[in-house]
């Protein structure tokens, strides 16, 4: 019996990795234009043409592209334009009065009969507790769990196109209209204003003259914030009729997205590349991304072809209401248009779910009689290039950033079955990234104060032919060798993560000259420089390039030896995005991240072959490791790098890794020439491993915590590294039981990250998966996991944190722990 069902396993699992090996990956979201934590351009939807390109944070963030085939307009990115009419204002454009309380009210509160009294009270919107996420200054401050308020509202007009609602919530909210409800959220919070559909029964409650607006909100721990009006979603009027482009297949790879098109009789491809080659930072750092058109004919006749490439002047803003300006200048080659605000508040803005409001969004093309260029509105600029395939060039007055564009135009002339191309440059200047301790630093590509975004441009350009080439090799060695190392499905996730990790970070010069490299806790907190982010993100740098990953620890080491840290322990983060000027974060992690920067540097001592690293900031790392020594081996009560799953003490999988961070130390000693006190430490982790095996023992696995609550149990991730750094530390067996266990706990979408919960976090199963010595063990760990990022129906840029039941995100999107996924590529190349 056991031998047949050992069978139908291996059946079923080589089954489902076939099937996976012939599929083609449908990302839950789609790198276009993939830079920094601030110019990072995705497209939501499996089509590029049915919605608008988007931030990474969901926001807006329009990319048009048309083509012009015999004088026809096609539409292959962006989608129908719209304009947004305000019915009812939110505090973002006028404040206005509202009756509140904060005890739960009567039964009918929301309907218009209802009469307030008591704890009812009159103050002004927006209402909130003035966290710094909160889109707008709350002139009302809501301390307590929850919150209610009416608001009467006037309308005089019910011809609508689409009534929609356009709110911010944070968190849960329930809105009616006239006692009919309109709107009730998930769980989660939307940090910025967004439209959501009214229900019809709340849109025919809606009448002329005065009604009541009823919402209520809960804000369970911290960030509370809710301002609602309505907009009328109005499609714009182009003037002439353009159809949309049949979009044939897509394709993702490391560094590119590529799409194909019939248009008409015109096959078209669409191509974007980010260089992020990190074995060179000076491309690399670059902020452009280039955008590569090629255009044949399918029918055997020649046609006149023309592409259009518009972005929108809401990539330079953190509100569509803020004030741009377009200017036009010259590059060595390129005529390069740009938009910034005319405030340019720089470094101004902190915070998690907000974009740049200061520096230029740039738009170049190589100058040539086939390429023109225009800033103005867009839907003037769409509307001249549908009627004549050329842009117009308005005055460019000041005004609000959705209601400005850049634009070219390019002709390819006749076209036949001999491909041309055609490509344009999308980049973004911040002037300086981020402020660090007090200081203001520019990106590292413009280190030197005479480089200018012209001339970075300019480069770009030079090397266009080189750069896209040695991408696509690159992406295909990638691919390769993580195919080998894990199977197709474990390389396509790599593949996937690839620019997402990259791109949640920014490259800036230190004040000595050294190489920063900072993170963003994208729809986390917005941390900067979080170590338990760096941690799991490093397996891909750590094989690329260790640099980098030098760049995200040396903050962490600069603050505690500055002297402006000076716990015994390694901070939490060196601030809140973009500003790094000491932890925001409200609580410390001590073992985490005293282990993480311990066990990290050893992992750069073993993919650099030597301990220089280490060296210099030996006096920390001994600070660090004496903590461990003392307080690690058996946590008290205190969050780990899962903080969202709460608190715990006695955390089996945290004491793994104070162990590790002490056998790490142990293990960068004897590299230093310290022989005896490496030995001391190696011994002492080896006698905490056998201790931990019989504290943590509870039959065929081991438990959540060293308290034992009956069947707990825990992903062990953090033993990983003492295969992958060859410590031998903890018995052989230890692994082989877990992964044994984890095996009958898996779900449809992957394994939970422990029994309290059926959510997961896909780096950690990766991680989870390398500890396993048989290949079949690893894939079918890792299946799961593929299938989460191919079918999930949560369509934003690969988040980590899911449910395995389902397959929706939980939260977190965008971040670069994904950079985790190279786990067992980096074990392969360092053995």
């Amino acid at each position: 019996m056991k031998n047949r069902f050992t069978a139908l396993f291996f059946l079923s699992l080589f089954l489902s990795i076939a099937k996976y090996s012939v599929l083609a990956q449908r990302p839950p979201a789609y790198p276009l234009v993939s830079i920094d934590p601030y110019t990072s351009i995705w497209a939501f939807a499996d089509k590029l043409n049915e919605s608008p390109t988007r931030h990474w944070t969901g926001k807006n963030q329009p990319l048009d592209g048309l083509v012009r085939v015999d004088g026809r307009a096609y539409r292959f990115m962006g989608a129908e334009m719209t304009t947004l009419k305000t019915v009812v204002p939110t505090a973002q454009t006028m404040g206005y009065e509202l009756l509140y309380t904060f005890q739960k009210p009567g039964d009918g509160w929301e309907k218009p009969g209802f009469k307030p009294s008591g704890d009812w009270k009159t103050g002004q919107a927006p209402i909130g507790d003035g966290a710094s996420s909160n889109p707008v200054k709350p002139a009302t401050l809501w301390k307590t769990k929850e919150v209610w308020y009416r608001r009467t509202v006037s309308v005089s007009d019910l011809n609508f196109e689409n009534l929609v609602l356009y709110l911010s919530h944070d968190n849960d909210v329930v809105v009616s209209i006239n006692g009919v409800k309109a709107f009730e959220s998930g769980p989660g919070y939307i940090g910025d204003y967004k439209t959501f559909p009214l229900s019809p029964a709340a849109k025919a409650a809606l009448k002329k003259g005065d009604n009541l607006l009823a919402v209520s909100c809960i804000n369970p721990v911290g960030g509370g914030y809710v301002d609602v009006g309505l907009v009328d979603q109005r499609k714009v009027n182009l003037g002439a009729p353009v159809v949309l482009a049949q979009q044939q297949n897509v394709t993702v790879r490391a560094t590119q997205t590529e799409y194909r098109f019939a248009a008409g009789p015109v096959s078209l491809t669409v191509n974007f590349t980010t260089p992020l080659l990190l074995d060179d930072l000076e491309v690399a750092t670059r902020p452009a991304s280039y955008l590569t058109y090629t255009a044949q004919s399918t029918d055997g006749k020649p046609h006149t072809v023309e592409v259009y490439t518009a972005a929108s002047g809401l990539l330079s803003v953190n509100q569509p209401h803020q004030e741009v300006v377009g200017k036009r200048s010259s590059a060595e080659g390129l005529t390069v248009l740009s938009i910034g605000t005319t405030e340019q508040n720089i470094l101004g803005r902190k915070g998690d779910d907000v974009r740049i409001d200061w520096g230029y969004a740039l738009l170049a093309t190589p100058t040539g009689s086939t390429a023109q260029t225009g800033i103005g509105q867009p839907a003037a600029l769409f509307r001249s290039f549908v009627r004549t395939g050329k842009v117009i060039d308005e005055a460019n007055q000041p005004t609000a950033a959705d209601n400005r564009s850049l634009a070219v135009s390019q002709s390819l002339g006749t076209v036949t079955q001999t491909p041309k191309t055609a490509h344009v440059i999308l980049g973004y200047d911040d002037l300086y990234s981020v402020q660090y301790f007090g200081k203001n630093l520019r990106a590292w590509w413009r280190w030197d104060e005479t480089m200018t975004a012209e001339k970075m441009l300019a480069a770009v350009e030079k090397n266009y032919a080189q750069l896209t080439e040695k991408c696509r090799q690159f992406d295909l060695k990638l691919h390769a060798e993580a195919e080998k190392s894990g199977g197709k499905p474990y390389a396509d996730l790599c593949q996937l993560a690839y620019r997402q990790a990259i791109a949640a970070h920014k490259t800036v010069a230190g004040p000595k000259g050294e190489v920063l490299f900072l993170s963003k806790e994208n729809f986390s907190n917005g941390s900067i420089g979080t170590v338990d982010v760096t941690y799991p993100s490093a397996p891909l740098f750590l094989i690329y390039n260790p640099t980098l990953l030098k760049g995200m620890m040396e903050p962490i080491f600069q603050y505690s030896e500055s002297g402006k840290w000076t716990k015994p322990f390694a901070a939490h983060d060196v601030g809140t995005y973009p500003l790094a000027n000491g932890q925001t974060y409200g609580e410390d992690m001590p073992v985490e991240e005293s282990g993480n920067m311990l066990i990290l540097t050893a992992a750069i001592a073993a993919a650099e072959k030597n301990a220089d690293y280490a060296k210099q900031h030996w006096q920390t790392l001994t600070t660090w490791v004496d903590y461990l020594k003392k307080d690690g081996f058996d946590p008290a009560n205190q969050l780990c790098t899962d903080d969202f799953a709460g608190h715990l003490a006695r955390n089996a999988n945290l004491s793994i890794k104070a162990i590790m961070g002490i056998a790490s130390y142990g293990h960068l000693a004897k590299q230093l020439g310290q022989a005896e006190v490496g030995e001391q430490h190696l011994k002492l982790a080896r006698e905490l491993a056998q201790k931990w095996v019989q504290m943590a023992q509870d039959g065929d696995h081991y438990a959540l915590t060293f308290d034992k609550p009956q069947g707990s149990w825990s992903q062990k991730y953090n033993l990983v590294w003492d295969k992958l750094l060859d410590l031998n530390i903890f018995p052989k067996d230890v692994a082989e039981k877990e992964i044994r266990y984890y095996l009958t706990k898996q779900q449809p979408f992957g394994l939970p990250l422990d029994s309290r919960k059926t959510y997961t976090k896909s780096d950690w199963i990766i991680w989870t998966a390398t500890i396993a010595d048989k290949p079949q063990d690893f894939q079918q760990l890792v299946l799961p996991v593929f299938k989460y990022a191919d079918q999930t129906p949560s369509r934003v840029p690969l988040g980590d944190w899911h449910e395995t039941t389902n397959g929706k995100q939980v939260g977190f999107q965008a971040r670069s722990v994904v950079g985790g996924y190279f786990i067992k590529l980096l074990h392969d190349k360092l053995h």
